[in-house]
């Protein structure tokens, strides 16, 4: 039997090449996807919005994909493979956001309705690649990393999109400075950037397969047509459908709340939207790359921490590499207090903290998921943290209760997609993997439509008759009611995380085995 050559997959260097450049899309889209948070209260002031259109431009970011765009991409993905989608995609992103940047910069005109709809027609045009874009990036991630260390690289890359996030909600009102669209314009920027990135990765991505072919390892996925039975399958399939299911509960309470964080913040605890110059950490004369600098540094640790232990052999030079990393850690957070303690009386500084809080832990958790398993056991513990995250920002008024809400968010973002991603690799073959990914964000995507659209009008519902006064800056919005709703998100989460675990003792997934390891093998 001819021995089978290594491939640039066998490479861990290539692969982890691979996954910086890939990731890219997943920083800059997130970032595009969720800077706006830390942009409420200036766009209210300067351009006139309301929360309903503030709520409406970010809802309808998902409408093409609640009806039927992410499926199209997956099958586009699933039938001619990871390069002609993921360009055409990453194309389609950076033209919409680009025309959200030209509109909200006044190219089309300077009234408000003109505005309004072109940074919503942008919005929707970048929605529709935006989703796609994770599923190429995900099906690109399982095709280097499978049976090696594929929780870990998914978690890195969510991580990568978190860091986008938490950069986006922290760091726009410093871009921005008293211009909101130049906030847009950077943001529209970084994507294209990404998709520079991600042509350079193309060339590998074309090695690759030449590589496999040489090896007569056909890549099934782009080689088999698309049947619609496929969808059926994944329709009656227990398992897919309560995991597809957790996706859009679990997300319907997080992704809206990230977007209204920061507006929460101001008006419940009396956070502040401005930054004194004081509390700026300047670089290069920059106070955006001073203070973005912060959180890249705390994503090297969160990355640190998972990455470097791994590799020492010996357990007592595992404690002592955490030991020193943990000691370096403290040591920063100390250097940095005396602005980090005014950060945190600041609205879109702390609302921060929730993508902050994955990019600490997501690779933790991920590097646990490959070696340890309990894939759902840590489904049900992400959801139960969710619970209690928002019942202390929704019922209390404490402070301290919303610091510590805040950062169990940030942990439950982190435990579930580490926890889940690579879950739906057991679950469904590689070859449908894009469809499958696709049809997960299709039904996420009708949730996130109606909870981010919906929240912005609950406000203005529940606070109708206070409106002006609010406006006028004499009282503030009561999130209560709207906040509470996310809490039924987090019960459902937990209800359908048991039905995954018992589906899966009954179709034996082996999603609580570790990577690698199959139900058939795990006694041996």
């Amino acid at each position: 039997m001819e021995k089978v050559k290594q491939t640039m997959r066998d490479n861990a260097a290539m692969r982890w090449l691979v996954l910086i450049l890939i990731s890219g899309l997943m920083f800059s889209t997130y970032w595009f996807q969720d800077f706006y948070g830390g942009l409420k209260g200036m766009m209210e002031t300067t351009m006139g919005f309301t929360s309903e259109e503030f709520g409406r431009m970010i809802g309808l970011t998902t409408i093409a994909n609640m009806f039927g765009m992410i499926i199209v991409g997956g099958i586009i993905l699933d039938k001619w493979g990871i390069r002609i989608a993921g360009t055409a995609f990453a194309v389609l992103a950076v033209v919409g956001a680009a025309i959200a940047a030209a509109g909200a910069s006044g190219f089309f005109g300077e009234e408000h309705g003109t505005k309004l709809t072109f940074m919503i027609i942008g919005r929707i045009m970048f929605g529709s690649g935006l989703e796609v874009i994770c599923v190429v990036v995900t099906r690109t991630v399982v095709k280097w990393f499978k049976g090696k260390e594929l929780a870990l690289a998914l978690a890195i890359n969510m991580g990568f999109g978190r860091l986008g996030s938490a950069l986006g909600i922290a760091v726009s009102p410093d871009i921005a400075g008293n211009h909101m669209p130049t906030a847009v314009v950077f943001a529209a920027t970084l994507i294209g950037i990404a998709l520079l990135l991600f042509l350079i990765y193309l060339i590998f991505d074309i090695r690759l397969d030449r590589q496999d072919k040489a090896n007569q390892a056909k890549n099934v996925a782009e080689d088999e047509d698309f049947k619609f039975s496929d969808l059926v399958k994944l329709a009656t399939d227990s398992s897919f459908v309560y995991i597809a299911l957790l996706c859009v509960a679990f997300y319907a309470a997080v992704f809206p709340f990230i977007q209204y964080a920061p507006d929460l913040l101001v008006n419940k605890f009396g956070f502040t939207y401005d930054l004194p110059e004081t509390a700026n950490i300047v670089l290069f004369g920059s106070t955006a790359l001073g203070n973005a600098a912060v959180y890249v540094a705390l994503f090297i640790f969160g990355i640190s921490f998972s990455l470097i232990p791994s590799r020492i052999k010996n357990k007592m030079g595992k404690l002592a590499a955490i030991l020193v990393i943990l000691i370096l850690f403290v040591l920063f957070v100390n250097s940095l207090w005396d602005y980090l303690s005014v950060w945190f009386k600041n609205g879109p500084k702390t609302a921060s903290l929730i993508p902050l809080g994955t990019i600490l832990f997501t690779p933790i958790f991920g590097n646990y998921v490959d070696k340890k398993g309990k894939a759902a056991s840590l489904m049900i513990l992400g959801s139960l943290l969710l619970i209690f995250a928002h019942l202390s920002l929704s019922i209390f008024n404490s402070v301290g209760l919303a610091y510590m809400g805040l950062m169990f968010l940030g942990v439950a973002f982190s435990l579930v997609p580490a926890a889940m991603w690579p879950s739906v690799a057991k679950i469904v073959a590689e070859n449908r993997l894009g469809t499958a990914y696709a049809s997960m964000f299709t039904v996420q995507n009708w949730g996130l439509g109606l909870f981010l659209w919906g929240i912005g009008a609950l406000l203005d519902l529940v606070n109708k008759s206070n409106l002006d006064a609010i406006r006028a800056g004499e009282m503030t919005y009561d999130y209560t009611i709207p906040i509470f709703i996310l809490v039924g998100c987090g019960v459902i989460s937990i209800f359908l995380a048991f039905k995954l675990k018992q589906s899966d003792r009954r179709q034996g997934y082996g999603l609580e085995l570790p990577s690698g390891m199959t139900p058939e093998n795990s006694d041996k």
